[in-house]
């Protein structure tokens, strides 16, 4: 079974007298190939596993921006990056769109009671958590910020980092770092996210909610208690084949070409820190089953619309690259499994190519509430009804390397992604993925396909 976006929905109107929960879970630089639910032979997500069963599930969902602080600005609002105008993690979305109305405040004013626990806007990964970080406080009537044991490991200087001279997020939270704590489960920060949200779920379930739930896993540094690094072997870890010639260069590589000890890494070392990736993402995925379950054990499932997904992708070694910030589609694909009780589209899967900007819109629409007029995403409800319906948007993507003051954008329809860098100036790729899954060959310039490359180009251009 394959697991990406998954929706379940209701098959007709919402009441007013019948309003449902929302339970949103959202993850930290998850990959889809990290997922068992979605073919990983190596890395095991039985909650989420579970979970996908009952559910309809969208092969093809894309992130706007593959980095925190844009990403989650767009999926909040409902806004592409390019309306809200944010592009690093240093801009606060309200800068620029002061009177922006987001997904917190749209059930804020139909009444529903609206926290988080733990990270939904950016945060400054490890050294923000336990904090506010960069929230946006307006979103919310209630905040949590735990912190555990592995940001105790952290200031205690235990943790391993491939640049240990670095300071801030350049020493663990933006290049690769991890570590086996001592600590046990729920004495971790995402252990202790599940507890807190269990336990507003358990005080507020018998009023309509909107409860944000976001997990710092397996955002790096990979830090899981040790049980979960035992279950990966790092000397058993296979390394993605790299062919000759198609390790990522230029605009491409983006943020990982900056962080050059990263590709000087040893196998051993990559090996260890597809152990430590693998550990954390399992460890909250326990987590996401301990708040699942609660969802169950109170009597809320029937009632609440559920929601996970991951900010954007991640790479772990694909086309030479670690972490986030290309346009492959390891960076700008992302798992998203939404349950809305009763759902049409229980068990069936959808090929049709769908964003994270459509989730302010869907759990509006959802939740039988009107969806704000100006979002720049629309609502998946007719996809959640008839997954295989026809569709004919496309899912768009772009990055700026920070560096050169690079955008790429790209663009991805059911077989194809075409992306330009400065508007083509830096280069342009086309793939086809009936033929070349691992976005091997370049096709940009190949006259067989130059009347596909003109219509994405067209179609790049009006997002």
């Amino acid at each position: 079974m394959r697991c990406f976006i998954v929706l379940l929905a209701l098959g007709g109107p919402v009441a007013a007298a019948e309003k449902l929960n929302v339970l949103l879970i959202v993850s930290d630089d998850l990959t889809n190939s990290a997922l068992s639910c979605n073919g990983s032979k190596i890395c095991q997500t039985p909650n989420l596993d579970k979970f996908a069963t009952r559910s309809v599930q969208f092969d093809r969902a894309y992130c706007q921006f593959p980095l925190c602080n844009p990403s989650r600005a767009s999926f909040l609002t409902g806004m592409r990056p390019d309306t809200t105008m944010v592009y690093d993690n240093a801009v606060h979305f309200r800068k620029n769109l002061p009177g922006a109305q987001s997904l917190g405040q749209t059930f804020q004013k139909a009444g529903y009671f609206v926290a988080r626990v733990g990270k939904l806007y950016h945060y400054g990964v490890p050294a923000q958590i336990g904090t506010d970080g960069f929230d946006d406080l307006p979103s919310w009537q209630q905040t949590i910020n735990p912190r555990g044991q592995d940001k105790d490991d952290e200031e205690a200087d235990r943790l391993f980092s491939l640049n240990p001279k670095g300071k801030g997020s350049g020493r663990f939270g933006g290049t690769l770092s991890w570590f086996a704590s001592s600590g046990a489960d729920a004495e971790m920060t995402d252990g202790k996210i599940a507890t807190e949200t269990i336990k507003l779920l358990e005080a507020k379930q018998g009023a309509p909610f909107f409860l944000a739930c976001g997990f710092f896993r397996p955002h790096t540094p990979y830090v899981a208690p040790k049980p979960w690094l035992e279950k990966y072997p790092a000397e058993k870890l296979p390394l993605p084949e790299v062919p000759a010639g198609h390790r990522a260069a230029g605009p491409a590589s983006a943020f990982a070409s900056s962080h050059k000890n990263q590709d000087d890494a040893t196998d051993a070392i990559r090996r260890q820190a597809l152990q430590a990736y693998y550990a954390a993402t399992s460890h909250m995925d326990a987590q996401v089953g301990r708040v699942l379950d609660a969802v169950e054990k109170l009597g809320l499932a029937q009632s609440t619309v559920v929601v996970f997904i991951s900010d954007h992708g991640y790479h772990l070694g694909e086309h030479g690259l670690w972490q986030k910030m290309s346009l492959f589609e390891n960076s700008a694909r992302v798992p998203m499994i939404v349950h809305v009780p009763k759902a049409a589209g229980n068990g069936k899967t959808s090929p049709r190519t769908v964003e994270l900007v459509d989730l302010h819109a869907t759990l509006a629409d959802a939740a039988g509430l009107p969806v704000p007029a100006g979002l720049d995403g629309i609502s998946l409800m007719p996809l959640v009804r008839e997954p295989t319906m026809t569709w004919n948007r496309p899912a768009y993507t772009q990055v700026r390397r920070t560096a050169a003051g690079i955008m790429g954008r790209s663009i991805r329809t059911e077989s194809h992604r075409y992306t330009e860098w400065a508007d083509g100036r830096q280069g342009i790729q086309l793939f086809d993925y009936d033929t070349d899954p691992g976005e091997l060959k370049n096709l940009a310039g190949d006259p067989k396909f130059k009347d596909i490359e003109a219509t994405m180009k067209a179609k790049l251009s009006k997002p």
